[in-house]
């Protein structure tokens, strides 16, 4: 009711306001609403995980952290855009340009690796125990706290064009076509080589996770595949011996397995999608010319990378059975001892 009531207000403040801006602030409003209530739910509910267990497992701790990149973007970005649109309030001065694009670009970025380094995992997760990728995935998990750290400064020095470029349409009287319109800002670069340089590397940070996630996500197909078939002839084989009583049995880590997987193919698969959209806008905005006159490839651009960043939650807290225990019951619900791969938390 609250969300009914937010999108009656602002539609009220948008009286007056070009039919341009109006489409362009519910769109930001429909990521705000999505994504900063279902990034909070999911970080709420780790902490309290936290809290019971006293430890998270490896899985657990990239998805507290993937959520807590994704809420960066939604709230950063989205909701400041909201509020600019609907001439709320406007913190795109010189400074707020340069915070809030290095923020975005930076948790954006963050949620790409931190994507992989969990689609990674899951595929690690079935190797069979005493193999060398089983020792990798120990390794992966002992020194969880080291990636992070190493995730953080990469995209962090990767993003600072966004601190030297970027200036507030006020400041913007002498444009080139090396530049991008942003709406509230502009981002401007010295020379055409040094923008299509950064464009470059903001492709090949998004395109080498991609491939490699998916590459990840087909090893987990294919092992959900013939995992499907070993328990289709387990059963037919139980069953012909003995009416089917023992064809049931160690269903369930391995069921939790399962589930854990094919929540982080959805995931996978959302990601290519949307940021597959996104990085297709920008080659088209680095290819085009004057692409300062008008912002839409901008918006679009925008749109579909903070929609992974809001819809992710979601498939999260459909597939993960301790977000979901502790969302239903805060107060009255008994910690949950799950054993098995820490990826079964998924």
């Amino acid at each position: 009711m609250h969300v009914f009531f937010i999108c009656f207000i602002l539609c009220l403040i948008s009286a007056g306001m070009s039919s341009e801006e109006f489409v362009r602030g519910m769109l930001y409003v429909s990521l705000t609403v999505v994504g900063v209530p279902g990034n909070t739910a999911v970080i709420v509910a780790f902490l309290l995980l936290f809290y019971q267990e006293n430890r998270l497992l490896p899985a657990d701790a990239i998805v507290l952290h993937l959520a807590c990149a994704n809420l960066l973007v939604v709230g950063v970005r989205c909701l400041l855009e909201t509020l600019a649109s609907f001439h709320v309030v406007n913190v795109f001065d010189d400074i707020g340009c340069k915070a809030v694009i290095f923020i975005y670009r930076t948790s954006r970025s963050l949620s790409i690796w931190l994507t992989f380094l969990l689609s990674a995992y899951q595929c690690l997760s079935i190797a069979p125990p005493g193999s060398r990728w089983a020792s990798v995935r120990t390794s992966v998990a002992n020194y969880l706290g080291v990636l992070f750290l190493f995730l953080w400064i990469l995209n962090t020095c990767m993003s600072s064009a966004g601190i030297m470029f970027s200036f507030s349409t006020h400041n913007a009287s002498s444009l080139t076509n090396n530049g991008i319109n942003v709406e509230f800002c502009y981002v401007v670069f010295p020379s055409k080589l040094s923008k299509e340089a950064n464009g470059a590397a903001q492709v090949g940070r998004d395109v080498v996770p991609m491939v490699l996630m998916t590459v990840a996500s087909m090893i987990i197909l294919v092992f959900l595949y013939k995992h499907s078939q070993q328990v289709k002839g387990l059963r037919s084989s139980s069953g012909s011996r003995a009416g089917g009583g023992g064809g049931g049995g160690g269903g369930g880590s391995g069921g939790a397995e399962q589930r854990a997987a094919k929540a982080v193919v959805a995931l996978v698969t959302l990601y290519v999608v949307l940021y597959g959209v996104d990085n297709g806008l920008w080659v088209y905005t680095l290819t085009v010319r004057k692409t300062m006159s008008s912002s839409l490839m901008s918006d679009l651009r925008i749109f579909f990378s903070s929609l992974y960043a809001a819809l992710s939650p979601l498939v999260i807290i459909a597939s993960n059975r301790k977000v979901n225990s502790r969302l239903r019951c805060v107060t009255q619900e008994k910690p949950v001892q799950e054993k098995g791969t820490s990826l079964a938390t998924m």
